[in-house]
């Protein structure tokens, strides 16, 4: 059975995407990362649907290239592991994603 994990491998701040000027209007918890997907937290996924626990937001961003590592695209194997962010322009998470062998 095919199996990807995916690893969360830095959370970014608010601070660290605006180099130390944020916005006014950006609120006081935007100084830590997104509280959602600690540095470490992986996921097994034994199928193409959003993992339990996993944003959905990240994962609508992510999908596209999950499922073009799935099917064997230009980013399978040849490059594993593989490595993905979301598009949170505030404080976005990066994610390493890895085909497991079957």
């Amino acid at each position: 059975m095919k199996k990807m994990k995916i690893t969360v491998v830095k959370g970014f701040t608010a601070e660290e995407v605006f180099d130390g000027e944020v916005p006014d209007h950006f609120p006081e918890t935007f100084k830590s990362p997104c509280p959602t997907h600690p540095v470490g937290q992986e996921f097994v996924m034994e199928n193409l649907n959003c993992p339990e626990g996993f944003c959905n937001w990240a994962y609508a961003d992510i999908q596209k290239d999950l499922v073009r590592l799935w099917i064997g695209g230009p980013t399978g194997k040849e490059r594993n592991p593989n490595y993905y962010s979301c598009t949170d322009g505030m404080r976005p998470v990066v994610f390493k994603v890895e085909l497991l062998e079957e």
